[in-house]
């Protein structure tokens, strides 16, 4: 069972068609990358538009999201990464050819749901190996396959949904990286980066975007082997919307190639660590760049 949590965000006006409330709905995970994405995508939306708009809140993974378009049970979805949606929602084998992984998506997800996935927010997001700088410095660690002198004896904690992932999970790793970890921690993402800090891990595995690596000046380790698959930030919109409302395309497209990896970055640090409100930061963000006015 799918359960939805709608959290509104709209703003009086003319309404849309779209759901049982004339909103547009944007379908979120629980990350805050995600629900700062959505917020944007919602904001921009309700400020350029007449439309209103509603976020489809704190789905916990990438199929629920699928699910929720492909039922209609929301519109867009605001955060799109082109491996996870190459290796879970769509069952296809991963590739490490960034622009082949969007190229694959894109037609799927066309030719099987009637989606369209829009062109990169401009910044790719993916799984980083994460120690303290002291941990680094003791150690001597600046790239992944430098934790297999000290894998032995370190303790990892992980994303609980990564640890039996096919193609670039925590088994495939160890394959490819010929080492393994005296004990790994399944846990929930967010709650990684303060296990790190805390010393109660020696290293985890964490997003590249995710704002806590600057809140807690943790070192990322350079995936030497190339492992994990690309990750570039979309956005997938069901093209049932874009017939109904074809003023909304030229609008989403505002965002392309807008939000590079340090923005993103920022972004995610000031909800966790300034505990702005998402669409408090969404909303900044967009004021300060005009709304990406006079853009294609």
């Amino acid at each position: 069972m799918m359960a939805i949590v709608t959290s509104s965000c709209s703003l009086p006006g003319l309404g849309s068609a779209q759901g049982s409330n004339g909103s547009i709905r944007i379908a979120s995970l629980n990350t805050t990358e995600s629900q700062v994405l959505s917020n944007i995508v919602s904001e921009l939306i309700s400020h350029e538009t007449n439309y209103n708009t509603a976020i489809v809140n704190n789905l916990g993974s990438a199929p629920l999201m699928h699910q929720a378009l492909i039922r209609g049970d929301a519109d867009i979805q605001a955060a799109s990464y082109s491996g996870t949606e190459l290796t879970t929602t769509l069952d296809l084998p991963p590739t490490k050819n960034a622009q082949k992984a969007t190229d694959i998506v894109r037609k799927a997800v066309r030719d099987r749901y009637d989606q369209t996935d829009f062109p990169s927010y401009g910044f790719t997001n993916t799984f980083a190996f994460m120690v303290t700088q002291k941990t680094a410095k003791k150690y001597d660690l600046n790239d992944v396959s430098d934790l297999r002198k000290v894998a032995n004896k370190f303790t990892i904690g992980v994303d609980s949904n990564w640890m039996n992932r096919k193609g670039d999970g925590y088994k495939d790793f160890t394959r490819y990286y010929n080492m393994d970890f005296a004990k790994a921690y399944p846990m929930q993402i967010g709650l990684v980066y303060s296990a790190l800090a805390s010393d109660k891990m020696d290293v985890v595995l964490g997003y590249s975007t995710d704002g806590r690596v600057d809140s807690y000046h943790l070192k990322q380790l350079k995936d030497n082997k190339h492992f994990f698959p690309p990750y570039q930030a979309s956005m997938i919109v069901n093209n049932s919307l874009l017939r109904e409302h074809p003023d909304l395309k030229p609008l989403l497209h505002r965002l392309d190639g807008k939000i590079n990896v340090h923005t993103m970055r920022k972004l995610n640090y000031q909800v966790d660590d300034q505990l702005l409100e998402p669409q408090v930061v969404a909303k900044k963000f967009l004021e300060e760049n005009n709304y990406f006015r006079g853009d294609k």
